[in-house]
């Protein structure tokens, strides 16, 4: 009964998988031809017009595919195009990976429909599980299909959109099977720093602005926290004892951000909701898969001179390495990458004040 019941369920997963992908394809439209319909929002219009600027630059600059995707719209009438399911072990954070015959296995189980990945993440919290699941404004389909810009892309700003466009076609760039880390990381490394040349392209100062910097100190204070947690987990200590220390360390986020917030942000509370939300493992997943390797990339990219083609035949080779050896490599690179930035960081502070 099980083997039927849970053969039934997959069908029915798969069967969503598909129908809100062909969903997605039929609803896709040139962006050409939106932009020269004058009936269409003109908000959208401008939207999508600075997005092809965008786009063009990907390819000539970043050396990022020059195909179709992106040069479509699709409104799908949704705030995502899908929603997520992560999960973990109580006491871990190793992701629960899901296997695909063309993404391979990745971390996460995907949903069209929000109501559907609610009842997925309810089946795995009756099986002790933590589970938390988020929305995704964009996905990238590697290449077998032209993907669109959606509507869901369209909320954050123009340069939001930019960023999205980036860190998509880079999973078209190359991708590795079964290493979510890797590929995660990499897109969003292509993301950051091909944000940064396109401001520098349009004359715009190479700072990003307040928002973009308190999220990476909050990407790095949860960063910290999934440390102190790996710790944690890898102690022989009884279920209901590890159960107070796992609260206890997110109880210690929860002050440490609350501290940050009020010191260097001026009570800035954008993370509020999130941060006094019920915490688990699984919630933390997403920011150690898109951003654990990111130091590593930044390094490499130093390495080969800000050269994205030789940039882009190192990343191919450390994803053919043997596992291992891939994270071996990334490891020493990110060690660099940190030890070069700590140094700078010393220097920085024993200058004046005017000079820094």
């Amino acid at each position: 009964m099980f083997l039927l019941l849970n053969g039934c369920a997959s069908v029915s997963y798969y069967g969503q998988l598909a129908s809100g992908q062909l969903q997605l394809l039929r609803a896709r439209e040139p962006v050409a031809k939106v932009i020269a319909d004058p009936s269409r929002d003109a908000t959208l219009r401008a939207h999508l017009s600075q997005s092809q600027k965008a786009r063009a630059f990907a390819s000539e600059h970043l050396h990022l595919p020059d195909n179709q995707s992106y040069r479509l719209y699709a409104d799908i009438g949704r705030p995502f195009v899908v929603w997520n399911v992560f999960a973990t072990q109580e006491f871990s954070l190793t992701p629960q990976n899901h296997c695909f015959p063309i993404a391979g296995c990745v971390a996460y189980r995907g949903y069209y429909s929000q109501g559907a990945a609610r009842g997925g993440a309810a089946i795995q919290r009756l099986q002790g599980m933590d589970v938390s699941i988020g929305g995704v404004e964009a996905y990238s389909t590697l290449g077998w299909f032209n993907d669109p810009i959606i509507n869901t892309m369209l909320g954050w700003g123009d340069e939001r959109l930019a960023t999205l466009i980036f860190h998509e076609l880079a999973h078209q760039r190359f991708y590795v099977k079964d290493d979510t880390e890797f590929n995660e990381s990499f897109a969003t490394f292509v993301e950051q720093e091909g944000t940064r040349q396109w401001r520098a392209f349009r004359g715009l100062p190479a700072d990003r602005d307040s928002r973009l910097k308190q999220r990476d100190q909050f990407i790095e204070l949860v960063l910290d926290t999934r440390s102190r947690l790996e710790k944690l987990y890898a102690q022989p200590l009884p279920a209901e004892r590890m159960r107070e220390r796992k609260a206890a360390e997110f109880e210690r986020f929860r002050r440490d951000y609350r501290v940050m917030r009020d010191s260097q942000w001026a009570g800035d509370k954008r993370y509020d909701a999130w941060v006094n939300a019920p915490l688990n493992n699984a919630r933390l997943l997403p920011f150690g898969l898109y951003d654990q390797w990111v130091p590593a990339f930044s390094a490499l990219f130093k390495q080969v001179g800000g050269d994205w083609l030789r940039f882009y035949a190192e990343v191919e080779r450390l994803g053919g390495l043997p596992v291992t050896e891939r994270k071996a490599a990334l490891k020493a690179l990110a060690d660099d990458e940190i030890s070069v930035a700590d140094l700078a960081s010393s220097l920085a502070s024993q200058l004046p004040q005017g000079q820094r």
